[in-house]
């Protein structure tokens, strides 16, 4: 209950992020103390229960493109997301540990992945509007980050 209360006192978290572990070249995976990374389905599976469970408390649900894919953020974008992982300027975990979809994507190119996701994505500005709530006193106004661009999950 005091965490709660804390949240809503202040501006609190606005997102959680999935980034399922990609073991390829991970160290930890090469000398077998780690399984190989999630399934598809694990990380569906992740990214449901993560809306069910956080809801209302946090209400950005993020997925990376770059850790999945763009057919992979898709599917998370259908099951629960509602943010779609930004562009990355100088990214080179994810790319080291063996992901091969890289570090650069376009407005357009987000906007695409949202598109076969069936999530049409609001501009930038209408994400900050949305972003934007009162403190717990009432005195001023918290601007919620993103990352990425809102992918029309309304929460």
């Amino acid at each position: 209950m005091q965490r709660r209360n804390l949240e809503n006192g202040h501006a609190g978290f606005t997102e959680f992020v999935t980034l399922p572990f990609i073991h390829t070249n991970a160290p930890v995976y090469l000398a077998g103390i780690a399984r190989p990374g999630p399934t598809m389905a694990e990380n569906r599976a992740v990214t449901a229960m993560a809306r069910l469970l956080l809801h209302p408390l946090i209400p950005n649900i993020q997925t990376s493109w770059v850790k999945l894919g763009p057919e992979g953020a898709a599917e998370m974008l259908r099951s629960g997301a509602n943010d779609l992982g930004g562009t990355l300027m100088e990214e080179t975990i994810s790319r080291m540990a063996g992901s091969s979809y890289g570090s650069y994507e376009s407005i357009r190119g987000l906007r695409a992945i949202a598109a076969a996701a069936g999530r049409p994505a609001p501009s930038a500005r209408h994400h900050l509007r949305r972003g934007r709530r009162r403190t717990g006193r009432g005195r001023r106004t918290v601007r919620r980050p993103s990352s990425g661009i809102a992918a029309g999950l309304e929460n």
